[in-house]
């Protein structure tokens, strides 16, 4: 490969969404340097591997892209030039097999990172690009016409040039892998519009003071049932709220009784209208159906029968299949009235109020929303205020649910800032 010397590109943060960058940036020939904090880049993509990497999910490209909400026009141009399909091909050529799960989503075959991880970055060596890892971007000495970078490092302040900068520094979460928005501030300051970065695919606070608007409102599970239930799986339930638009949102699915609340994978999906409704009214109420399979008629009827001397919880079980941790809920959510109420108890089964007080803190989601904003930007990744600096992965302003979404839209947007980046030194 003939290499051109001449031009230089910084990529600063060695996650999917920049290691992709380098990698499109470094076919061509550019000389191509990542710069990362950490002392080694693809920590969070390693972390994300431990329960098995999810690459992708197989579902038709028209149904995948809804995913992304709003933003799904703005993405979708990225996606359909580095989709599921390319991104299962690329991982191939990586020497990684991949498959589709019962749910549709693609792991690789052996269902772990480390392998996808080293593969990559011999290959990324090989094309000559070099890492600088514990370096934290501390801004630019100048911005024209060449980049002057700073970093600290362990041994001071130290400065680079680059013909043209990809930034793919993360969103806001897991601040300990080194995606802690630090950029904000930088870019900000050079006149970039950027959204709040806001918790995303999080868990959320709750109380179960459902009855009144007091200082105690903010009440959240008993010390007797965090004892019994902390932790405990809540299995097939069905979810619904309403976002601040008035649009309906279910799911359907599994979630798990947290120390302050309720998190997991049907959480996650409604993070977004949850959180919206927070932000926008300060209250949101996740309604849960304990018995999705049963109607409510059948429920009331069933509950009905004589219970004799056996217990609420033998009733409960006999008659509605609710134990364990369903049952804790009902006791720890409703008042005695109700308990002892057929067809107040059906209800409260079907569509059991979960008040919610306060998503998560945003370094413990799973992703982040806001970033900057697509407006800002010259085909999605440039930045208008800075000609020759482009972003990439959840440094835009996008979220998406888990199941191999995120990683995905990562992927697509370094391949595509990779590419927008070799068009702008070809004619600059």
């Amino acid at each position: 490969m003939k290499r051109t010397a001449a031009r230089h590109v910084a990529v600063i943060g060695g996650g999917p969404a920049g290691l992709m960058a380098a990698e499109r940036v470094s076919a061509q020939g550019i000389d191509v340097t990542v710069f990362d904090a950490m002392p080694s880049v693809g920590r969070k993509f390693l972390l994300a591997g431990r329960g098995g990497l999810n690459l992708t999910h197989s579902e038709p490209l028209d149904a995948f892209l809804t995913r992304y909400g709003t933003r799904a026009a703005e993405l979708a141009p990225m996606i359909e030039a580095f989709g599921p399909a390319a991104l299962r091909d690329w991982a191939a050529s990586l020497g990684i097999d991949t498959f589709v799960g019962s749910s549709g989503r693609v792991f690789p075959t052996e269902m772990k990172a480390a392998p996808l991880l080293r593969a990559w970055l011999a290959r990324l060596r090989s094309q000559g690009v070099k890492f600088a890892v514990r370096h934290r971007w501390q801004g630019w000495v100048d911005t024209a016409p060449t980049q002057i970078l700073r970093f600290s490092t362990r041994e001071g302040e130290r400065y680079a040039e680059a013909d043209a900068v990809i930034l793919a520094l993360g969103g806001g979460s897991w601040a300990k892998l080194g995606s802690d928005g630090a950029w904000v501030d930088l870019l900000r300051a050079r006149g970039v519009d950027i959204a709040d970065l806001r918790p995303a695919n999080c868990g959320f606070d709750v109380s179960t003071d459902f009855a009144t608007d007091t200082a105690n409102a903010n009440k959240g599970w008993s010390t007797h049932f965090l004892e019994r239930f902390a932790g405990a799986p809540i299995k097939s339930v069905a979810a619904r709220c309403t976002d601040p638009h008035g649009h309906e949102h279910t799911r359907s699915g599994e979630c798990m009784i947290s120390p302050t609340g309720i998190e997991g994978g049907l959480i996650y999906a409604l993070s977004a209208p949850l959180r919206d409704s927070l932000h926008a009214s300060g209250k949101a109420t996740l309604h849960l159906d304990l018995a999705p399979g049963r109607s409510l008629e059948r429920l009331v009827a069933d509950l009905s029968r004589p219970r004799g001397s056996r217990s609420l919880a033998s009733h409960l079980q006999g008659q509605a299949g609710i134990k364990g941790v369903k049952a804790g809920l009902l006791r720890e959510c409703l008042p005695a009235a109700a308990l002892n109420d057929p067809a107040q108890l059906a209800t409260a089964i079907k569509a059991l109020p979960l008040r919610l007080i306060a998503p998560r803190p945003l370094d413990e989601a799973i992703s982040s929303a806001g970033g900057v904003r697509f407006e800002d930007t010259l085909d999605g990744t440039m930045l208008r205020a800075l000609p020759g600096v482009f972003c990439a992965g959840e440094m835009l302003d996008w979220e998406a649910p888990t199941g191999g979404y995120l990683l995905t839209a990562c992927l697509a947007s370094g391949h595509a800032a990779g590419l927008r980046t070799i068009d702008w030194l070809n004619t600059h």
